[in-house]
């Protein structure tokens, strides 16, 4: 009996099984968070296309030649300009006008920052300068002064003027400050002052004459009052200068040394040289603890009166016990 073998069926998915069943709908729920997912992503995209069009407006406007800008921008007049001085200064917006010289009815895209810099930067009483446009109609401009430590006569043409010191050497004419304040001010000696230009150039090593007078105008205020000139003829070589006091004694510094323990010196000396009245003297501060000094009597004869010195050695709190000194005076 011939048997015939039937052809097995072809593999079949579970996807051909038919399914009458229909899905589950969405819920509502379900369909406001994809609302919502798709309002966050729109605002996304528009987010960034707004911040790259702003940027790019401001880079265009850094960038845009003034001339080619609309004329109803150029007729803005700006504001008179802001001053904002630093360190105590005392420069003013008059000033300010005098030196910038701007024309009336001008506005802030016609003007170059760069040019009226170099006008403020000519007065070297300013030390700094930064200058901001703020549109449409404000310039602002923010300067540091240099402070005057001491004043020096110069003959300018047939006309002598008193110009002022800085700590970095720097001259300048001066502008704003107290009558009383430049008046108190030592005067310098021993220099020659180089003219480069409508301006001198800066005098050397003035950072450690400056040193000095600080040291004296805060440690003894006393004796800084006194103190009529400064002379920096041994400066270059020696580094010492010598301070003439009003009363006419001379008191050498080295620049060197101990500023305080000179003052403290000093100090001491001119208390003793005042018990004599008219008394005047040539003080050597420079060697230390020994301090020579030449008395210099009414008669022009001087004589040498060691003080401090001559192998007596003082301590900086100078006692005042040694009744060789006081027989000296």
């Amino acid at each position: 009996m011939n048997s015939e073998i039937a052809p097995s069926p072809a593999t079949r998915s579970w996807r051909e099984i038919p399914q009458p069943v229909k899905p589950r709908a969405m819920s509502s729920g379900g369909r406001w968070r994809l609302v919502m997912a798709g309002v966050r992503s729109l605002a996304l995209v528009l987010f960034i296309a707004g911040c790259g069009w702003g940027v790019w407006l401001i880079v265009g406007a850094l960038h845009e030649d003034p001339r080619r800008r609309p004329a109803e921008a150029k007729a803005v007049p700006m504001r008179p300009p802001e001053l904002k001085t630093m360190r105590d200064g005392v420069l003013d917006h008059a000033w300010l006008a005098r030196t910038l010289e701007l024309p009336p009815r001008v506005s802030l895209l016609e003007l170059d920052l760069d040019q009226l810099s170099a006008r403020v930067l000519a007065d070297q009483q300013v030390l700094t300068v930064a200058m901001r446009k703020i549109f449409p109609d404000r310039l602002e401009v923010q300067i540091t002064e240099r402070t005057p430590v001491a004043r020096v006569h110069v003959a300018m043409g047939d006309t002598p003027r008193d110009l002022l010191v800085a700590r970095d050497g720097v001259v300048f004419f001066g502008t704003g400050f107290d009558p009383l304040m430049v008046r108190s001010l030592p005067w310098l000696e021993g220099i020659t002052l180089e003219q480069d230009g409508a301006r001198f150039q800066p005098i050397p090593h003035m950072a450690d004459v400056a040193r000095i007078l600080a040291e004296a105008q805060f440690s003894a205020p006393h004796l800084y009052h006194q103190w009529h000139s400064v002379s920096l003829a041994r400066m270059e070589l020696d580094r010492e200068v010598e301070v003439t006091l009003k009363t006419g004694t001379k008191a050498r510094f080295s620049a060197k040394g101990n500023i305080f323990v000179q003052l403290a010196h000093l100090d001491d000396i001119v208390e003793r040289l005042g018990r004599n009245s008219g008394a005047r003297a040539r003080i050597d501060l420079t060697l230390g603890r020994e301090v020579p000094v030449t008395l210099e009597t009414a008669s022009a004869d001087p004589r040498s009166v060691p003080l401090i010195g001559g192998g007596v050695h003082a301590s900086p709190l100078f006692p005042r016990s040694s009744s060789k000194t006081k027989r000296e005076l």
